[in-house]
């Protein structure tokens, strides 16, 4: 059974960048019927028993049509999920350290400029969807962006992503309304690069 990330700080925890009110409409809603709805699509197509990773990598083995979208969608929106909430803090290291700091500064130049790209993505990204850092199994590090609930996975690119940001609007819209930017700025105060960093070593064993 695929679990929601149990969070590691309270709804209110990383006010007043992201609300208590958004959080419990984000994490215990949206977030809530994603899980549910891909555990529910995941069983019916037997494949409840394979990392969410692998389900969304392998969507061309589902012969249902209408199954395979459903999973795109809903595991997709689980597994961005998890990776996005499991990364805020409201003790969040402001910045990566080894190999990932390294990667970082070879590939963008600077942390800044990563940060940048990765804003100019989210809040480039018509309509719903995600900006996403993922690396490969060699270690490079890329700047992406995906609509709705896709990700390197789905999409076919042996990535890992590492870090996601979220700019659907539910993610921002009740204390932000429009203003995406503001939204996107607020996300790094409450980034922990250590959690990305974590994601990293794991990505690149």
């Amino acid at each position: 059974m695929f679990e929601q990330v149990k969070l590691g700080y309270d709804m209110n925890g990383l006010e007043p960048h992201i609300d208590q009110l958004t959080m419990e409409t984000h994490y215990g809603k949206h977030h809530a019927a994603y899980t549910k709805t891909f555990n529910e699509l995941a069983e019916k197509a037997g494949v409840s028993n394979l990392p969410v990773e692998e389900v969304l990598s392998t969507l061309d083995k589902i012969s249902d049509e209408t199954l395979r979208k459903g999973l795109r969608n809903q595991g997709g929106g689980y597994y961005n999920h998890n990776l996005y909430f499991s990364t805020l803090s409201p003790n969040a290291a402001k910045a990566p350290t080894g190999k990932l700091a390294d990667e970082i500064n070879k590939t963008f130049g600077s942390l800044d400029a990563v940060i940048e790209q990765l804003s100019k993505a989210a809040i480039g990204q018509f309509g719903s969807g995600w900006s996403f850092l993922s690396a490969d199994k060699d270690g490079k590090l890329y700047v992406t962006a995906s609509p709705n609930q896709d990700n390197p996975f789905s999409e076919g690119t042996g990535r890992t992503p590492i870090l996601a940001l979220d700019v659907w609007e539910h993610a921002y819209y009740l204390k932000y309304k429009n203003l995406r930017a503001d939204y996107v700025k607020a996300f790094w105060e409450v980034l922990d690069w250590k959690a990305v960093e974590a994601n990293y070593e794991k990505a690149v064993g």
